[in-house]
């Protein structure tokens, strides 16, 4: 039996008050009509195995425990294991009387392909397969596919993995990848049948809301092929939406001290004004998320200079310098890090008891960063 509710503003709330003597204020942020944690954790990363089922499993419900009410995952992550580590996390938290699922924000993905024979198990199931109209060349580098009767499965089959009633957030996973062989009008066109199953997907209590999960599509510049428009895609959901109101409300992409793009790099126009995608999102009236917070540790200790100055006079690792410079990016809503120990959760779960930095301190680095970014 799937585990009934979904996020609500009541539950988010709740969630914060209980929290509220170990969490600074500022770590809870406000978006979509719910209270969310300015630190998500991520379920990308792992080998497809028991034992890392537990150890995501056990890594959720640290988390939950220690103010991190947002939850991201994607039915390809570890060839859908990934979903059922979040179930099993639910099913205890509930159990255990720890959590109710109004108070948690869960997140998935659709677009790729979530079995490890990748071409066999697509063609057996959707194209050999009479009850579906998909065809071969809906498969986009053998690997990803955004034909609505894809997305409609595949959100279908998160739903059951997950073991809930609805799905808080759910992403088109990297759209930009049907750029790689498909013109950029069928892009859109193909863009736009999906949003269709998304907006119906929301009447129908599937999901709350949906957004686009992406790698380089908001970050590279607009002569880049893999490029999309965030205007065009907000425009085209207002205009599927029945009356007008999309529920088009969140973007996934990569940020942190390494990756600046989403911060500096001005490759979205608003009204004739290009701007970074953070900034523009913001004025599409769009929330938006980090993947990569701290660049699978890349990021660590390359924090840049306008900043580091500051970072270096808190008590923090090097890991937790290049998290907190990533959390606290103006606009930005969450940060996402992946978690699978307990000492991982101990350890990012201290910035929960830590106001992120200042946006003045931001300021210098657009400054000093966005001529050699956007060259």
């Amino acid at each position: 039996m799937k585990i009934l509710g979904k996020a609500t503003l009541a539950g988010t709330q709740r969630y914060r008050e209980r929290h509220q003597q170990d969490c600074v204020e500022p770590h809870f942020r406000e978006a979509n009509d719910w209270v969310i944690s300015s630190i998500g954790i991520g379920t990308y990363l792992g080998a497809a195995d028991s034992r890392t089922d537990d150890l995501v499993t056990e890594a959720i419900i640290e988390s939950v425990e220690n103010g991190i009410n947002l939850i991201d995952t994607a039915i390809n992550y570890r060839y859908m294991r990934a979903e059922w580590s979040v179930s099993d996390a639910l099913l205890a938290l509930i159990r255990d009387q720890l959590i109710s699922r109004d108070e948690l924000i869960i997140c998935s993905k659709g677009g790729f392909i979530p079995d490890h024979d990748r071409i066999s198990w697509f063609y057996s199931r959707y194209i050999e397969n009479s009850r579906f109209s998909i065809k071969p060349e809906d498969l986009v580098a053998e690997c990803h596919c955004l034909h609505p009767e894809y997305i409609s499965d595949q959100l279908e089959r998160s739903l059951d993995n997950l073991g809930i009633e609805t799905i808080d957030i759910y992403y088109l996973h990297n759209p930009e990848m049907q750029l790689s062989e498909v013109p950029t009008e069928m892009f859109y066109q193909r863009l736009k049948l999906a949003f269709e199953v998304l907006e119906k997907a929301v009447s129908q209590g599937k999901i709350s809301s949906y957004g686009l999960a992406t790698w380089d599509g908001f970050r590279v510049p607009p002569s880049h092929p893999n490029h999309l428009d965030l205007a065009a895609a907000k425009a085209i959901a207002s205009q599927v939406a029945p009356n007008g109101t999309d529920h088009f409300k969140f973007l996934q992409l990569p940020l942190n001290a390494t990756m600046l793009e989403a911060l500096v790099q001005p490759t979205q126009q608003v009204k004739r004004t290009w701007l970074p995608v953070l900034e523009a999102a913001h004025r599409l009236g769009l929330s938006v998320i980090s993947s990569a917070s701290i660049g699978q540790t890349k990021a660590i200790g390359q924090i840049p200079d306008p900043l580091k100055g500051v970072l270096d006079q808190m008590p923090l690792t090097p890991t937790l310098q290049a998290l907190q410079f990533t959390r606290s990016c103006p606009k930005l809503l969450t940060a996402l890090v992946g978690m699978k120990t307990i000492d991982h959760v101990t350890e990012n779960s201290t910035l929960t008891r830590i106001k992120p930095l200042a946006t003045k301190f931001y300021k210098g680095l657009a400054t000093t960063t966005s001529t050699e970014i956007c060259s």
